[in-house]
């Protein structure tokens, strides 16, 4: 199995990604190489997919990003509304379905 991608995380909450890199290790001296066009990118730009990635240092960072969506009015979700159970219920009418057959 290859490598999808590798980040490398900078200081400035930019992250350098590659996709589908080449990666070549030399275990003995613990030295990779990474090879293949790498992208500045920001760390915004990667969510929600690079999250298992980040650790504890970055949850600052987070909280600011989640901050500043907030403050934009970044909640692009609608409020929920009406009952979805009752509509669930509704739906289970199953008569288009045809009944499985063992064979």
């Amino acid at each position: 199995p290859g490598i999808e991608e590798v980040n490398m995380f900078t200081g400035e909450n930019s992250v350098i990604h590659f996709n589908n890199p080449k990666v070549h290790a030399a275990l003995q001296g613990n030295t990779y190489v990474v090879s293949g066009k790498g992208e500045d990118k920001q760390l915004q730009d990667l969510l929600p997919g690079i999250i298992s990635q980040l650790g504890n240092e970055n949850l600052d960072v987070l909280k600011q990003l989640y901050s500043k969506m907030a403050a934009a009015g970044g909640d692009d979700v609608p409020d929920l509304t009406g009952n979805f159970e009752d509509v669930a219920d509704e739906d289970s009418d199953d008569d288009d379905v045809p009944d499985l057959e063992e064979s």
